[in-house]
């Protein structure tokens, strides 16, 4: 299974970015899929997810209502729309896919992950 991430770049605080993360090499609705970032120093933290069929999210408190998790099987292709940037989501962003919707928070139980793509918001 590979995950290609995108969509990554730089953009003012206040201001939106959308990721991308394409699925290959297996059914993708086969897997709950997730955004992890890691800030340089620190460790890599969890961000959101989303169950296999799209129907149930999860947030970390700090995105919650400022991003968004979205999927479309058809396209095997998982999104992070951000709105409403802010320095602190400065981070290297990484999606990783796993099969069960369990243990979602930890990174250790992920199985797949992409080779992350770089965000950054200056003020």
């Amino acid at each position: 299974v590979q995950l290609q991430a995108s969509g990554g770049g730089l953009v003012q605080a206040g201001g939106s970015l959308r990721l991308s993360c394409l699925v290959s090499g297996s059914t993708f609705s086969q897997y709950v899929m997730a955004w992890f970032r890691q800030a340089p120093g620190k460790e890599r933290e969890f961000v959101t997810a989303i169950s296999r069929q799209g129907v149930s999210t999860y947030a970390a408190d700090s995105v919650k209502g400022r991003f968004r998790i979205s999927r479309d099987n058809a396209e095997s292709t998982t999104y992070l729309q951000m709105n409403s940037l802010k320095p602190e989501d400065t981070a290297v962003y990484y999606c990783a896919a796993k099969p069960e919707l369990r243990s979602i928070y930890t990174p250790g139980e992920y199985d797949y992950w992409g080779q992350g793509t770089q965000v950054t918001v200056s003020s």
